[in-house]
């Protein structure tokens, strides 16, 4: 199991992740913070970059605000820093 810290950016242009900020990554979201929208958004992105179901990507802290902790089942902790690292690069 993979955890890890994203820090959302919602109503931008494009999701996709643009950085690191400390131990979070930076996660600028297309869709608006408005009836779980961005988390949904946010799930379904990370989902596709990491190659997993979204059934297997949660938010398991911060889910109305700006920070959010995921969990993902289906991967280890090294492949999902692999795979969130080679987008940032």
């Amino acid at each position: 199991m993979a955890r890890f810290t994203v820090k959302v950016h919602p109503r931008a242009k494009r999701t996709a992740i643009t950085g690191r900020l400390g131990d979070a990554y930076k996660l600028a979201l297309a869709a608006p913070p408005v009836d779980g929208k961005a988390n949904e958004e946010c799930i379904r992105f990370l989902a596709g970059l990491l190659g997993v179901p979204k059934s297997r990507v949660r938010i398991v802290a911060g889910a109305t605000g700006r920070t959010k902790l995921i969990e993902v089942n289906a991967l280890e902790q090294a492949e999902a820093e692999r795979l969130l690292y080679n987008r940032n690069l």
